[in-house]
């Protein structure tokens, strides 16, 4: 790596020609000979093409294809034409109802700046940003040559890589922005930066006066707890105290008395609840140290596939996925394993049989909304509520990403279509707030609607009951994670009921969308993934949330925070948490669990501990597995989710009321 005044070079190769000529393209005499570097200047990184003044021979290059500046384009509300072989797709048949397309644009060469690039100054050096990357077009001909587009839809001329070089370019610019390759153009590498910003889905109760956020509460706990909780402030208590009150403490069971009002059933600081055992002082032993591993690369997960495309191992395969997650690039294919859209013995033909059976599926569903008239929905008022929500929601569901930013971007009218067609696969949960950013790291992913759609699904039915009504996955959650608390350090749980904070309040945000709003997208796709495998036990969440309060509870008792300074500085850790650390401390504590020959039954219940083989994470020891026999493809259709007709928007008795269960107000 070289450095240099004002700059540091990155990656530098020689041999590399670029077109100098737009109108001259295909000829053999339009290619100018250079170098290509990838610099580091003052925290920006460029990438930087210079001519070389001796002249090639000509005769010794071979000419690319016409099409070699051809780019994916989004496309709106408009049909393109497509060649045969698309129009065969299984997909066709369901243009009428979709509402995204792609199409080919031909792109004349330009420079950075967006314009043609004339051969009096194809000599000049050509920069530009990898910040203003939209996408990179990688194709063969003999040599590996790549396309740049930019953000601007202008095009850099095709760069080919003659000496090699190309891969570990790639390799080079990965370090710094994340590719992902387009499901729709395996060719196309889609550009995208992590995105450190908090999401805007969650707005801030506290623009209201003092008055209106208490008002709020008290009209309506669920919305206020929920979207409230998560931005309080000091004010909090002096509003519930009244403007005219004598500056004093609540008394705790006061406090207690006004919190279980606001959500019933939740009363874990009142008594012991019913079935759990009374957790003395236990000797847990010492903590292990517990270490991270490498994801999972394409060279592992191809090894890990037959020749009939079965997983030989899916247990070892699950172990190495929590113990380092995986590669950006295979996210795609193997989330759909690890959230039940594919059997994990399932043949390439049966999944091929199956993702034809579910895409048919889904657009009959999509169907059933788009073809609601006006006149219709005038009188459906509950699909009117989940549109406006779903319209709402959309509008402001990690805007900061590159996959959701603009106007009239793609990435939004998908994730506004899969989550209608999901009311109609569960119109009595229909939709509430915050399943959109269940939603849209997996889209991000799959960056299909079908495939999103399914993932989304087996996703939802684990976290279906955090948003019903009644609340109950909620409340059991704060139930088994004060319990842990409890016994992991009493003292620290002892000085959280001292300042009224044994309900946990504080956790619900982390609890309700699986930490969707407190860490970096890139680091959700991770947490996430891990979290699937089912290892190292269950409800491995919780102890995560053991794990940052583990990390934070010396500062909290120094500083002797209160209520609102508890809830205050647990907020003020968005987008500040390490995900690694989290999953290391996490597992260690389940270690040390899983070896206390004294832990209490209640515990081993939450934890999964009672089923030996729920908790065991393997010790990969080299040896060759055999492979589990194969679902066929009736087979994979008769164990994927399906489509009852029960749910296809049918009304029944006793549905929540949708504005019952929003969490933003």
């Amino acid at each position: 790596m070289a450095a240099s005044e004002g700059f540091q070079v990155l990656f530098e190769q020689d041999g590399v020609f670029m077109h100098g000529d737009a109108e001259r393209s295909g000829e053999q005499d339009g290619f100018i000979s250079g170098s290509l570097r990838l610099m580091d200047k003052d925290g920006d990184v460029l990438v930087e093409f210079k001519a070389v003044e001796d002249a090639v021979d000509p005769s010794s290059i071979l000419c690319p294809g016409k099409d070699s500046s051809s780019v994916v384009e989004w496309k709106c509300n408009e049909r393109p034409s497509r060649p045969l072989e698309s129009q065969l797709s299984c997909e066709t048949e369901w243009d009428m109802v979709n509402a995204v397309y792609f199409r080919k644009k031909s792109s004349t060469p330009a420079d950075a700046d967006g314009l043609p690039l004339p051969p009096d100054r194809s000599r000049r050096p050509l920069s530009f940003s990898v910040m203003d990357l939209m996408s990179v077009k990688v194709r063969k001909e003999g040599w590996m040559y790549l396309i740049f587009i930019l953000k601007n839809d202008s095009t850099i001329p095709a760069l080919h890589f003659h000496h090699g070089g190309g891969e570990a370019f790639l390799d080079c610019l990965r370090r710094h922005v994340l590719l992902s390759e387009s499901v729709f153009d395996h060719s196309c590498l889609m550009v995208s930066r992590p995105n450190s910003a908090l999401s805007q889905s969650f707005e801030n109760l506290l623009d209201d006066t003092t008055f209106g956020l208490i008002q709020k509460f008290r009209k309506d706990p669920y919305t206020t707890t929920l979207g409230g909780f998560s931005k309080v402030t000091n004010y909090l208590f002096d509003a519930f105290r009244g403007p005219d009150a004598e500056p004093q403490e609540r008394p705790p069971d006061e406090v207690a008395d006004m919190l279980t009002e606001a959500i019933p059933g939740l009363d874990i600081n009142q008594q012991e609840e019913p079935g759990f055992e009374v957790i003395t002082r236990v000797d847990l032993g010492e903590r292990p140290e517990v270490q991270r591993s490498e994801p999972v690369t394409q060279e592992e997960w191809e090894a890990s596939v037959d020749s009939e495309g079965r997983i030989r191992d899916p247990q070892h395969l699950k172990n190495r996925i929590f113990r380092g997650g995986l590669c950006h690039s295979l996210r795609r294919e193997v989330w759909k394993f690890l959230l039940g859209f594919y059997p994990w013995s399932s043949t390439q033909e049966a999944r091929r049989v199956l993702h034809r059976s579910k895409t048919d599926e889904y657009f009959r569903m999509k169907l059933q909304w788009k073809s609601v008239s006006e006149e219709q929905e005038k009188r459906n008022s509950r699909l009117r509520d989940y549109r406006s929500l779903i319209e709402k929601d959309v509008n402001r569901t990690d805007r900061t990403n590159s996959f959701y930013e603009g106007e009239g971007n793609p990435g939004l009218i998908l994730l506004h279509d899969v989550l209608m067609t999901y009311c109609m696969y569960d119109f009595d949960l229909g939709y509430v707030q915050g399943m959109s950013d269940l939603l849209s790291p997996i889209l991000y992913v799959m960056e299909n609607e079908v495939d999103a759609f399914w993932c989304f699904t087996s996703f939802m039915d684990e976290m279906h009951k955090n948003f019903e009504e009644q609340m109950q996955g909620m409340k059991t959650q704060l139930i088994q994670l004060g319990t842990l608390l409890r016994l992991l350090d009493r003292t620290f749980w002892n000085y959280l009921e001292s300042q009224d904070s044994g309900y946990l309040y504080f956790c619900f945000r982390w609890l309700l969308i699986r930490f969707k709003r407190e860490l970096t997208f890139l680091d959700v796709l991770r947490l996430w993934e891990v979290m699937w495998t089912g290892l190292p036990c269950q409800n491995f969440h919780l102890l995560m949330c053991c794990a940052i309060l583990d990390s934070e509870k010396q500062k909290i008792m120094d500083e002797r925070y209160g209520f609102n300074e508890i809830l205050k500085h647990v907020n003020e850790l968005a987008m500040k948490l390490h995900v690694e650390e989290i999953l290391c401390q996490a597992e260690a504590l389940c270690l040390q669990l899983k070896n206390c020959k004294d832990l209490p039954s209640s515990i081993a219940e939450i934890l999964g501990f009672s089923c030996e083989a729920s908790a065991a994470v393997e010790v990969d020891d080299g040896k060759e597995r055999d492979s589990p026999e194969p679902f066929s493809p009736s087979q994979v259709l008769q164990s994927a989710p399906s489509f009852s007709p029960s749910r296809n928007g049918h009304i029944r008795n006793g549905a929540p009321d949708l504005y019952k269960l929003a969490y933003i107000s």
